[in-house]
């Protein structure tokens, strides 16, 4: 019979996997999406590229690449402890707020692309409405965010004093 740990060790794998599906449709790398899960999973929420490694079955070179492009991006930063040769990979505290505040910059190019096809194509034409349509889309994200983001602190503020 199984322990209660290993059923619980093989449970966590089966999340970490099924997220990192979800994240992958959306649009991240497969390795970067796994290491993101196994690291959100983690109850320390860092872990060592050997811990990765081993937990994840991998190489060593998979964790590296994957760990690069998730600092790059934003979703994980490395430190290390006083006295320890090995990094440790850790999510930034507000992981979810941190990304979607760094998109705002994204919407911004996003908008003036489109702002750039309208002059191109006009709004007399259809393919014109649907980019303008794009554009006032992206402008509405961008100015709406902040305020997103606030009421997300306010509402994180809440829970941690109940």
């Amino acid at each position: 019979m199984a322990s209660r740990h290993s059923t619980t060790d093989d449970a966590v794998r089966r999340f970490i996997e099924r997220f990192a599906v979800l994240l992958t449709e959306a649009g991240m790398p497969r390795m970067p999406a796994r290491v993101f899960a196994c690291i959100l999973a983690e109850d320390e929420g860092q872990l060592t590229a050997k811990e990765l490694a081993e937990r994840l079955d991998v190489s060593p070179a998979a964790i590296s690449g994957a760990v690069r492009y998730l600092t790059q991006v934003g979703m994980l930063y490395r430190s290390r402890e006083p006295g320890n040769r090995r990094d440790h990979y850790r999510l930034h505290e507000d992981v979810w707020a941190e990304m979607y505040t760094s998109r705002a910059a994204v919407l911004s190019r996003w908008e003036q692309a489109m702002a750039e096809g309208v002059e191109l194509l006009d709004t007399d034409r259809p393919g014109g409405r649907r980019i303008e349509e794009a554009r006032e889309f992206f402008a509405f994200l961008r100015e709406e965010l902040p305020a997103v983001m606030q009421r997300w602190r306010e509402r994180k503020r809440g829970a941690a004093q109940r």
